[in-house]
C-alpha cells in the first residue's frame, strides 16, 4: 500500500537535533581538540561524551560491581582527542556509551532458554558510516577557520560539491541574478578599514580599522564563514493530514460566528431537540473527501447503539482507547498518552458532559490550535456498520468518550478520512500545547535515554513508530511490532536487575499498542519472558507489571533502539503541570512565546542564503543565564520550534506549506544596544546554531546545548517574499527571558548623511525670499494655499523624482496638507508651507540617497532604512502595514508612495504624542475624537 513516509529524504524528520557551528561559538573551558582553533563546519547541538579520569570509573556503572576476573575483560577504547568528528567520522565518536554495559563476562550469561542475556545498554554500534551532517566541508588543504581582514583576500566560502550519505537533498540555491551574488560572502575591504554593523542598510566603511567590529577574541562568529543553508522538500498531497494541511471546506471550526456549548445545549433543552451539528453533518462528506465509502454507513445516537450509554465506565484509562477501521493509530496513541494525566485530559475532555443530565445531544472538546484553546462542539451521531462503531472506540461497549473525541478532532480537520496517516507527535501537540521533538533512532543522540528520562520527569507525551513496509499495510515483524504503526511510550525508567554473576540497573521502556490486543513484543522481556526472574519482586510490583493481553509491553531500551526507527516527544507548557504535580518532584520547562508574520518585500527576507535581504526578518534575543543543573559542562538545554499559522485555510488559493527554519547567532554586550541587528552584522557574523535544515512542514524543532549568554534567533522562510504567520517559542530548563529585537515606535535623529542635502533655517536664505514670492504667486489673496495649489508647485518642482511624467496623486497633496494643517481649515498658511517643503526637501533627500539607480523607486526592503534616515523609528508591524499600503507588486515603492509613509508616519506620531502629555507612551481618544483626527489625516 502506497505510504507518502517512504519516498521522503531519509533525515528530513530528525528535527530534534539542532546543529552548531564550533567555529562560531570559539572553544570554551569544556571543549579540547589537537589544535587551538576550532574547525569550521555544523555538527549536531549534542554533548559529546568525553572519557573519566579514571579508567575504571568507566567499567563501574550505576553502582554495579564487578565479578572476579572481569576487571581487564571488557575492552574500552581510549578518548579521542577531538571531540569533536571530521568530515569523514560518523558524528557520534565511539568512546564508551553514556550508558552501561554488563562487561564482557555478563555478557555469556546465558537465558534460561539458552538465549543472551540483555545488556543494560550497550554502546551504540557505529551506525552511520559517514556524517548526517556536513563537517568541516573542504579538504584537509583548507583555508585558516579564522580570517583576517586587511590587505590580504577574504576567504571564500566552504561551498560542498556534494552532500554526504544520508543528507537531505537540498534545494539548489538560485545563481546570481547580479555582480551583486545572493550568495552569503565576505565582503572586501580596503587595507586597514574594518566595517560598522549598526542596524542599517548597506555596507559603511569606517575611516579607521576595528573602529566599531569586535575582534576575534571578543567575539569568536566574527569573520567565519557561515555554511550555505539547504532545505528539504517534502512531498505535499491530499493523504498527507501529519503535514497539518489538510483541505478543509470553507466550514469553520471556530470563528467569529462560533456559538459556545452551553449556549448551544441550553437552546436545545429549551426547545426539547437533541442537537443536530450543521458544520459537520452526519454523511459521506463528514467520512471522506476523495471517494464515496464502499457500503452504507448509518449514523447512530449512542443510546441507539446501547441500552445504557455512558460518557465514562468506571473512569477513563489509555484502554479506553481501542483503533477501528481508520488508520489513525498515531492519534490513538497520543489519546492513550492523554490519559496518563488527569490535567491535560479534562483540558481536552471537559467532564461537564454525559448521557444523563442535561443531555441534548450535544459535547464538547477544546484543542490547541496556533497558540490558543479552542473549542470544537458536535452532535452525539456516530458513523457505524451494522449497529458497530467503526472507528474508535472503547473497550466497553456503552463508554463513548474516545469516540466522540475522535469525531472532534476529525471536524477540527474536516473529515475523518482527513485522520489517515498522521504522526502521533502533532496529535500530542494539538492536546496540549507542547513543543515536539522528532528523532531517527539509527541516528540516536548518546544521550538519548536521557532525553527520554527528563521528558518523562517533565510530563512529556511520547510516542514511537516503524517504518512502513511500502508492500505491506501494517506488516508485522517477527519481534510482533507491526510496521507503519504508532505507539505510545508509558515510561522510561532504570529498574534493578540480578543475575548469578552480577546486579545493577537496567534502562527500560514501557510502551502500548493501541490495538490494545495480543499483538505485542515477543523479544527480551516480554510478557511472561523468562527474563523477568531477574528481576526482584519488589521492583515488579513498584512497576505495576502484568502480562494481560492489552497491547501494553516492555522492553530494554537497547532492543528499543534496535527495533523502532523514529521517536517523538511532545514537551509540555508550563501551565500543564499543577502545583500537586510540582510538589511531587515534576518538572517544569521554561517558555517563551512569540507571534509574527513574514511580509512580502519588507519582513519576508529568506534564509542567510539572500544576504541582502535576510537581516530584514523579524528577529529574537532571547538571554539564557544559568546552565542546566546537571550539566557538568555549563550549558544550558534550549528548544527552538518554530510553526508557520493558518496554511490550510489558504490552499483554496494555491497556497501550500512553507519551506521554514531559524538561524541563531551570538550577541554581545555591545550588540544588544542594536535593535535590529542590520546588514552588516550577518555580513561578517556567522550564526552559531540552526535548524537542520529548512523543511515544507507545519512546524520544525530542533533542541541545542549553549553555553550561557545572549542569542539572536532569526526565523525565516527558505526564500525571499514568502507571506505568512508564525509562533516561534523557545523552551529551556532554566529561566530565560525573551524579546522581540525590534525598533521602538518614535522620532529619532536624520542620518547624516542625508543632512547636507537640507536647506538650513537661515532668515536671510535668498532661497526663503524665492519661496515667499512662488507662495504669494499661488496663494493669492487669501494668502494659504489648498491641496490643489500644492500639487500644481510639487508637480513643477519635484518632476526630476517622478517616474514617467507621474504627477502626486490627490490623496498624497490632501494628506500633506492635513498633516500640516494645525486648525485643520483645509489649507496651509506661508510657516506651515515652508515647513511642509522643508519635509519634502529632507525626504526628497532620502529618497534620492536610496534610489542607487535613479529609477524614480527603491527597494521596499529599503523601507525601514529610508524612514530611519529620515528621523523615524517603525517596528515590523508598521513596516508591515505601511509595505503592504505602499509596495508594488514589483516590490518598488515610487517617490509619492514613500512622501506618503513618511506624511502618516509623522503625522499618527503627532497626533499620539499630542496626547501623550506624560510620555508614558499611552494615549486616551474617544472614538469620535479618534475618528475625527484619523479620517482628516
Amino acid at each position: 500500500m502506497y505510504d507518502p513516509r517512504n519516498y521522503f529524504p531519509k533525515n528530513y524528520h530528525s528535527t530534534g537535533i539542532g546543529l552548531v557551528n564550533l567555529a562560531a561559538l570559539g572553544y570554551n573551558k569544556n571543549e579540547r581538540s589537537d589544535s587551538d582553533t576550532p574547525k569550521p563546519g555544523l555538527y549536531p547541538a549534542l554533548p559529546y561524551p568525553t572519557a573519566p579520569p579514571d579508567p575504571d570509573a568507566a567499567r563501574l556503572t550505576y553502582g554495579m560491581p564487578m565479578p572476579p576476573g572481569a576487571a581487564n575483560s571488557t575492552p574500552y577504547p581510549p578518548a579521542s582527542t577531538a571531540p569533536y568528528p571530521s568530515a569523514s567520522t560518523a558524528p557520534y565518536p565511539q568512546q564508551q556509551s553514556l550508558y552501561p554495559t554488563l562487561g564482557q563476562s555478563a555478557q555469556n550469561v546465558l537465558y534460561p532458554n539458552g538465549g543472551m542475556m540483555p545488556q543494560p545498554y550497550a554502546p551504540y554500534a557505529a551506525a552511520a558510516a559517514t556524517a548526517p551532517y556536513p563537517s568541516a566541508l573542504g579538504s584537509s588543504n583548507a583555508e585558516p577557520a579564522y580570517p583576517t581582514f586587511g590587505a590580504a583576500t577574504a576567504p571564500a566560502l566552504p561551498y560542498p560539491t556534494s552532500m554526504p550519505s544520508g543528507m537531505p537533498l537540498p534545494y539548489s540555491v538560485p545563481p546570481p541574478t547580479s555582480a551583486s551574488s545572493l550568495y552569503p560572502t565576505i565582503p572586501m575591504l580596503p587595507d586597514g578599514a574594518m566595517p560598522t554593523y549598526g542596524g542599517g542598510g548597506g555596507c559603511v566603511v569606517s575611516e579607521s580599522a576595528n573602529e566599531t567590529l569586535p575582534t576575534h577574541n571578543e567575539e569568536p562568529s566574527v569573520g567565519v564563514p557561515e555554511i550555505p543553508f539547504s532545505a528539504v522538500k517534502v512531498p505535499e498531497n491530499e493523504n498527507m493530514f501529519w503535514m497539518k494541511e489538510k483541505i478543509r471546506e470553507t466550514r469553520g471550526v471556530q470563528d467569529d460566528a462560533h456559538v459556545p456549548y452551553d449556549t448551544l445545549r441550553n437552546s436545545c433543552l429549551d426547545n426539547g431537540t437533541l442537537f443536530e451539528d450543521p458544520d459537520f453533518p452526519a454523511n459521506n462528506d463528514s467520512l471522506m473527501f476523495s471517494r464515496r465509502p464502499d457500503r452504507y454507513i448509518e449514523w447512530l445516537r449512542p443510546h441507539e447503539i446501547t441500552d445504557d450509554p455512558q460518557f465514562f465506565v468506571d473512569g477513563y484509562s489509555r484502554f479506553d482507547v481501542q483503533q477501528g477501521e481508520l488508520g489513525d493509530c498515531w492519534l490513538l496513541a497520543a489519546a492513550a498518552n492523554l490519559t496518563s494525566d488527569p490535567n491535560l485530559f479534562f483540558r481536552v475532555v471537559p467532564p461537564d458532559q454525559n448521557f444523563e443530565e442535561s443531555y441534548a445531544g450535544i459535547f464538547h472538546f477544546s484543542f490547541w490550535q496556533y497558540g490558543k484553546w479552542v473549542e470544537v462542539v458536535v452532535d452525539d451521531r456516530l458513523p457505524t456498520y451494522r449497529g458497530e462503531l467503526i472507528y474508535m472506540h472503547s473497550t466497553e461497549r456503552n463508554e463513548f468518550w474516545s469516540a466522540l473525541l475522535e469525531k472532534a478532532y476529525a471536524k477540527l480537520h474536516g473529515s475523518y478520512e482527513a485522520l489517515k496517516g498522521g504522526t502521533t507527535c502533532e496529535a500530542m501537540e494539538d492536546f496540549t500545547g507542547g513543543v515536539t521533538e522528532w528523532y531517527d533512532l539509527k541516528e540516536a543522540p548518546p544521550n538519548l535515554f536521557n532525553i527520554l528520562d527528563k521528558a518523562m520527569n517533565r510530563n512529556s507525551l511520547m510516542g514511537c513508530s516503524l517504518e512502513p513496509d511500502p508492500n505491506v499495510f501494517e506488516a508485522e515483524t517477527p519481534q510482533g511490532l507491526i510496521r507503519g504503526h504508532a505507539y505510545s511510550i508509558s515510561r522510561v525508567c532504570m529498574i534493578d536487575i540480578h543475575t548469578p554473576n552480577r546486579h545493577g540497573k537496567l534502562p527500560m521502556i514501557r510502551l502500548r499498542n493501541p490495538w490494545g490486543n495480543d499483538a505485542e513484543w515477543n523479544g527480551p522481556f516480554s510478557d511472561n519472558s523468562p527474563e523477568w526472574r531477574y528481576i526482584p519482586e519488589a521492583q515488579k510490583q513498584e512497576l505495576g507489571l502484568t502480562f494481560d493481553a492489552d497491547g501494553e509491553f516492555w522492553m530494554p531500551f537497547q532492543e528499543f533502539l534496535n527495533n523502532f526507527d523514529r521517536v517523538e516527544i511532545c514537551n509540555l507548557s508550563p501551565d500543564s503541570l499543577t502545583e500537586d504535580q510540582q510538589h511531587d518532584g515534576k518538572r517544569k520547562w521554561e517558555m517563551q512565546m512569540f507571534e509574527g508574520e513574514w511580509t512580502a518585500n519588507v519582513t519576508a527576507g529568506g534564509c542567510r542564503n539572500f544576504l541582502e535581504t535576510f537581516w530584514s526578518n523579524p528577529q529574537y534575543v532571547i538571554t539564557l543565564t544559568d546552565p542546566d543543573d546537571d550539566d557538568d559542562d555549563g550549558k544550558c538545554t534550549v528548544i527552538v520550534a518554530l510553526m508557520q499559522k493558518n496554511r490550510r485555510s489558504k490552499r483554496n488559493r494555491g497556497m501550500e506549506c512553507l519551506t521554514i527554519g531559524f538561524a541563531i547567532y551570538h550577541l554581545t554586550d555591545r550588540d544588544m544596544e542594536t535593535r535590529p541587528q542590520g546588514l552588516n552584522f550577518f555580513k561578517y557574523r556567522a550564526s552559531v546554531a540552526r535548524s537542520p535544515h529548512f523543511i515544507n512542514t507545519r512546524e520544525i524543532c530542533a533542541r541545542f546545548k549553549l553555553p550561557p549568554g545572549n542569542y539572536l534567533i532569526v526565523p525565516s522562510t527558505f526564500d525571499p517574499n514568502e507571506e505568512g504567520e508564525y509562533i516561534i517559542r523557545v523552551f529551556s530548563e532554566t529561566v530565560n527571558s525573551m524579546d522581540e529585537n525590534d525598533d521602538s515606535v518614535g522620532y529619532c535623529d536624520v542620518d547624516d548623511r542625508i543632512k547636507p542635502n537640507i536647506p538650513p533655517p537661515r532668515e536671510e536664505d535668498p532661497q526663503r525670499e524665492n519661496l515667499r514670492r512662488l507662495f504669494k504667486s499661488i496663494a493669492g489673496s487669501d494668502m494659504e494655499v489648498d491641496w490643489m495649489e500644492l500639487k500644481r508647485i510639487l508637480d513643477h518642482s519635484l518632476r526630476d523624482v517622478m517616474i514617467d511624467g507621474n504627477t502626486f496623486s490627490k490623496d498624497a497633496c490632501r494628506s500633506m496638507v492635513a498633516m500640516m494643517d494645525k486648525d485643520q481649515s483645509g489649507n496651509l498658511g506661508f510657516e506651515e508651507f515652508e515647513a511642509l517643503l522643508t519635509d519634502i526637501a529632507k525626504w526628497k533627500a532620502v529618497f534620492k540617497f536610496y534610489d542607487r539607480d535613479h529609477n524614480g523607486e527603491i527597494e521596499s526592503f529599503q523601507l525601514r532604512d529610508a524612514l530611519n534616515s529620515a528621523g523615524y523609528r517603525l517596528n515590523n508591524r508598521v513596516l508591515n502595514a505601511l509595505g503592504r499600503r505602499y509596495t508594488s507588486r514589483e516590490g518598488k515603492i515610487t517617490f509619492d508612495d514613500f512622501l506618503m509613509c513618511a506624511v502618516k508616519t509623522k503625522s499618527y506620531i503627532d497626533i499620539f504624542r499630542e496626547r501623550d502629555t506624560d510620555d508614558m507612551n499611552r494615549a486616551t481618544f474617544s472614538m469620535d475624537e479618534w475618528l475625527e483626527r484619523t479620517a482628516y489625516t
